[in-house]
């Protein structure tokens, strides 16, 4: 089945729908040429356009009907003949074998050449349906589950060597079946958003996890036999002492899965049963940053933009460790990235390329620093400065001393609250004057899991329901007292939540808070007088999420109960 060319360019139909911009259409060309993805693909990366209202749009334009969800409750074809490889490359799934052909379902229609190889490929005529590319992706990695279940390790016998021998070992990881393992391995977190992968030996048996939307989620692992040879093959990859393995180790390496370049930060430890692994994944595909989607309000993201228009000034994200503060750093610096602005950072590591930034990655076993970073970089001529993180009370003060200087400097510092970070400085060492003088505003953020929309269901909350006691009233008197509850299903794993959203505080610090900025300060007393002036903290954004059906109050609790 060939679909028909239409008169009207797809792009000119997304851009009189206003479901993209003129500025996105820019980097989905941009991206399209760099990366060689199809139009569909390049859309869904490089703007803020959901992966189901694009499908909605190419199922308008091509006039196909969309997967319905039944069809992927009921969905089950034997595929044999198309590999998990092919299908996630082209986004592509089999749903159904009927008299008159197999229902496809794609994300890119216009995609003839993979119709006809999946004709060819099963032997039958195809009827296209349009589906979300995550649709499709969840779909795949069901099957894919399925057929890892049901797989048996041959090779496993040539790895049940127990040999200390170290060229023999390098040989078992240069192997056929472990590079295999490793590389199916690292596909497999990419396809389900993992940001960490942990390979953990324990007595007789390895255990692989997968740290998906912040959740640890133990996959199918091999036999504790090959934990050796797996464990070396990564150390070969992130170059790291094969030989050694009595001390922790750090490596990094660049590996290109399809069309993800994937940066890998390894650490490994010794265990009384062998060595673990610990793999964070980064991912180097240019993406479209945006405030709102990202979970921000609109009233705190306009604060923010508000602060990022001065020419001068200290802009600080707190969190703990995998809370998005990078990812709203990037996002601030998209936003001032342009031609006018030279932009220097300095990061460990270097999660987000952006094109037009000049980006360094520290280095201290050679003395390359945050802290002598940021010194080589005043004498650049910057306009903006972003710092990783301010470890110590050297970095805290260059970058104060930067901002008091015409430079407008964004960081990050591990604090609870938006207002903890003011204390925090000054227990680092920054005198209240400097701080009050250069600090612009604070926005305080976590992460929680968002409800996957297929299979949330609502229930009755009582009427005095709270997140905490800190937390507002949730619902006003004669409302609806409705929240939503995770049940999980096909799409999800199970999960019941799919993807993570921002709940933050934005402390905007006027002259009113900077009169209250002295060296025995209180993060109460700042908070206060911000809730005052119009701050809506986390545990409140969280339950406004909450009562629009965005998470769930359990989810709220699990990041945020103490703040």
């Amino acid at each position: 089945m060939n679909v028909a060319p239409k008169s009207v360019d797809f792009v000119q139909h997304l851009l009189s729908q206003g479901i993209v911009s003129t500025a996105d259409i820019e980097r989905v060309y941009r991206l399209r040429n760099e990366m060689r993805v199809s139009l569909c693909s390049a859309i869904r990366k490089s703007s803020t356009v959901s992966s189901h209202l694009l499908a909605r749009a190419v199922a308008e334009y091509y006039g196909l009907p969309l997967v319905r969800d039944e069809e992927w409750a009921n969905s089950g074809t034997d595929h044999a003949a198309l590999s998990n490889a092919f299908l996630r490359e082209n986004r592509v799934v089999p749903l159904a074998e009927t008299s008159e052909g197999v229902v496809l379902a794609m994300e890119d229609p216009s995609d003839t050449a993979t119709i006809n190889a999946v004709r060819l490929a099963l032997g039958r005529p195809v009827i296209v349906r349009v589906a979300a590319a995550e649709d499709i992706q969840a779909a795949i990695e069901r099957s894919a589950r399925e057929q890892e279940g049901a797989k048996v390790w041959f090779d496993a016998g040539d790895a049940g060597v127990t040999t200390e021998d170290v060229e023999h070992l390098r040989d078992m990881a240069l192997g056929a079946p472990v590079v295999r393992y490793v590389n199916q391995m690292l596909q497999d977190a990419i396809h389900s958003r993992a940001t960490d992968i942990h390979i953990e030996p324990f007595d007789n048996r390895l255990a692989v996890r997968m740290r998906v939307d912040g959740i640890l989620r133990e996959v199918a692992s091999p036999p504790g036999s090959m934990a050796k040879a797996i464990v070396s093959r990564i150390k070969i990859l992130s170059g790291l002492n094969i030989a050694e393995r009595r001390l922790p180790q750090d490596g990094r390496s660049r590996v290109r899965i399809n069309q993800h370049r994937l940066d890998l930060r390894v650490a490994t430890i010794p265990t009384i049963h062998g060595e673990a692994v610990a793999i964070r994944l980064l991912d180097n595909v240019r993406r479209a940053l945006d405030f709102l989607a990202l979970g921000f309000s609109p009233a705190d993201a306009d604060v923010i933009r508000r602060h990022l228009d001065a020419p001068y000034g200290l802009i600080l994200v707190t969190g703990p460790t995998g809370s998005g503060k990078t990812t709203t750093l990037a996002t601030a610096l998209s936003l001032l990235n342009d031609s006018r602005r030279k932009i220097l950072t300095v990061e460990d590591p270097i999660e987000y390329e952006i094109d037009g930034i000049n980006q360094t990655q520290v280095k201290p076993s050679i003395g390359l620093t945050f802290a002598d970073a940021l010194r080589s970089f005043l004498r650049h001529d910057p306009d903006v400065l972003m710092v990783g993180e301010m470890r110590d009370g050297e970095t805290a003060s260059v970058s104060i001393h930067a901002a008091l200087t015409g430079h407008l400097v964004l960081s990050t510092l591990h604090t609870n609250t938006a207002a903890g970070a003011i204390p925090r400085l000054i227990d680092m060492g920054i005198d209240a004057f400097l701080l009050a003088s250069s600090l612009r505003c604070v926005i305080g953020q976590r992460l929680v899991r968002v409800l996957c929309p297929h299979c949330k269901e609502p229930y009755e909350a009582p009427a005095s329901f709270r997140l905490s006691r800190r937390a507002p009233e949730c619902f006003e008197p004669g409302t609806t007292r409705t929240l939503w509850r995770a049940t999980g299903c096909e799409r999800c794993a199970g999960t019941g939540y799919n993807d993570r959203l921002v709940i933050a505080e934005v402390l905007d610090v006027d002259d009113e808070m900077r009169a209250l900025i002295q060296p025995n300060t209180r993060p109460h007393d700042l908070e206060e007088l911000a809730c005052r002036r119009g701050m809506t903290t986390m545990v409140a954004d969280g339950q406004l999420k909450c009562r629009n059906g965005l998470t769930t109050p359990e989810e709220v609790r699990r990041v945020a109960v103490d703040v």
